[in-house]
């Protein structure tokens, strides 16, 4: 066991024996990294006018409750279960801070209902031209609702597996918050089991490299940047595909949650 990890369980011991104030600060400078890094990772699905800082702050209260719920006689790496909280508290502090114009957010909106919409009639992936005629705009105007997409929604598969209706908590539940079991109950995680497996046919019906994208960025790690390095493609095509990607599978949780298909 290195240094590091011996240092962090003696404040782990001190912090839950005592709720010794100087070992949880002393902790949560320790885990101060995984803010970054989790913001990090948030930061290159939003605008450029979005402050990484403001990021690490709402992250840095993800952090501070994780700290004060953690158990590690669980046996669960902190980390883990750190992470759902982290990026939690900083989708709650953006979407508190309500930086996307309601008119900007109703066509994102209307542009997710035509994907869910005409790949539901032609029960396959739809082309740009297909959703724009859906629509009724040019695939000129369809790009440019794909990009507005891009650059002010928090498309991700952590909005995609919850109820985006929802106030409960339980319900909210991204691929983060399923390392999280300390939090549904049973019956929850059986139906999150059920979700999950939806979710998984979802992506293996998106086209190659949309699939691809999701893979390797979700799954795999990787930055928008490295990415585009495996793929042979610029940073904003990868983006490009990735809002493709999340408003396909938007639309397929919503007739999954709905019907149940």
């Amino acid at each position: 066991m290195g240094s590091k990890s011996v240092a962090d369980k003696d404040l782990w011991n001190r912090y839950k024996a005592s709720k010794d104030r100087k070992a949880k600060e002393d902790l949560i400078l320790s885990y101060l990294p995984l803010v970054k890094y989790v913001a990090g990772r948030l930061a290159m699905t939003l605008p450029p006018h979005v402050d990484s800082a403001d990021l690490v702050s709402y992250g840095i209260f993800g952090l501070m409750e994780a700290v004060e719920r953690f158990s590690p006689e669980r046996g669960v790496k902190f980390e883990t279960f750190a992470v759902a909280r982290i990026r939690g508290a900083i989708l709650d502090g953006l979407r508190a801070a309500d930086w996307v114009p309601s008119t900007v957010r109703q066509r994102v909106k209307a542009l997710e209902k035509a994907y869910r919409e005409t790949e539901a009639r032609l029960m396959r992936a739809a082309t740009d031209k297909e959703v724009a005629e859906t629509l009724g705009i040019t695939e000129t105007e369809m790009r440019k609702r794909l990009n507005e997409a891009q650059s002010c929604s928090m498309l991700s598969l952590d909005d995609v597996l919850g109820n985006e209706d929802a106030g409960d908590e339980t319900v909210r539940t991204g691929i983060s918050s399923l390392v999280d079991r300390d939090g549904p109950s049973p019956d929850v995680w059986a139906e999150l089991s059920d979700v999950k497996q939806a979710l998984a046919r979802a992506i293996d019906a998106l086209p190659e490299k949309e699939r691809l994208v999701v893979s390797l960025y979700y799954y795999e790690g990787l930055t928008v940047k490295e990415i585009g390095e495996v793929m042979g493609l610029s940073q904003s095509r990868v983006s490009q595909l990735h809002t493709r990607a999340i408003m396909r599978l938007r639309g397929r949780m919503y007739w999954y949650r709905n019907y149940g298909t």
